[in-house]
């Protein structure tokens, strides 16, 4: 389903900031994978988000999507394939527009432009009920201005939003890094119903080791731009935090000394 092949990408090349980001990767998810991707700082975890994403160019190496090479594809391009949630609770939507005008926008996704660019009833009616099943009162407010949302909400709508045409890959880049445990929580518990129900490819970068383990089939561990560990299935269902503390200090040889997984 998504192929990545000998990619590697090294940001400033030939000065003293060089920093050769990922090494080489190979990396295959099957149709219906959710991954984890858990790493310390500067791992290559979000490298390797936004190279899929299109966000920037392989040095080397090539990436197949449903059997389509999108290697040299710009950002743009791949939208239309790709939904994806940001770190940030302000990315993904528009702040100066209703709750059912995003949900709009989002349904328009790929579509043709057309002069009858109005919201039908019909659609208003699917967008109440999706916003119903997210449980967070939003049905009842589709005319607010989301700019007036809680971070939380926010995060939930642009969820919505990212998967409400169907695509072919989900790229969630440590979506609920920026909320409350509590209102994180719920974001997740939310991405899991929604993945399970329609069936998505999932990427999910996170620092978060408990979430690594608890969410998704296959779980993913870089360092210093490189896939350490890969494990799915039962091994996976087996996994405790101290098996993912281990395996990093292995190969961080000292171990965890200033990063964020410390706290998770």
């Amino acid at each position: 389903m998504l192929k990545l092949m000998h990619v590697s990408k090294t940001f400033n090349p030939g000065t003293i900031t060089e920093k050769k980001a990922l090494k080489d990767i190979n990396l295959e998810l099957k149709e219906g994978d959710f991954v984890t991707v858990i790493g310390g700082n500067g791992a290559g975890k979000s490298t390797l988000l936004n190279l899929i994403a299109g966000v920037h160019t392989t040095d080397t190496g090539s990436i197949i999507l449903d059997n389509t090479d999108i290697t040299l594809w710009k950002e743009h391009n791949r939208a239309k394939f790709l939904g994806r949630v940001f770190q940030d609770p302000m990315m993904g939507t528009a702040a100066n527009m209703e709750i059912e005008e995003n949900l709009a926008l989002a349904y328009r996704r790929g579509k043709r432009r057309t002069l009858s660019w109005g919201i039908t009833n019909t659609e208003r009616k699917t967008y109440k009920e999706l916003l119903a099943s997210l449980d967070l009162g939003l049905e009842s407010r589709m005319s607010s201005k989301v700019g007036l949302l809680s971070g939380g909400q926010r995060q939930a709508l642009t969820l919505l939003m990212a998967t409400l045409q169907k695509p072919k890959l989900l790229l969630l880049d440590e979506h609920t890094a920026a909320l409350d445990p509590k209102t994180a929580a719920k974001v997740l518990e939310l991405t899991e119903e929604i993945v399970e129900r329609e069936n998505l490819t999932t990427f999910m970068v996170t620092h978060n080791m408990k979430n690594a383990i608890r969410y998704g089939n296959r779980l993913i561990m870089m360092c210093e731009g490189n896939i350490i560990y890969d494990v799915s299935g039962e091994a996976k269902k087996n996994l405790q935090v101290e098996d993912l503390l281990k395996k990093f200090k292995t190969a961080n040889n000292d171990g965890l000394t200033n990063d964020r997984m410390l706290l998770s």
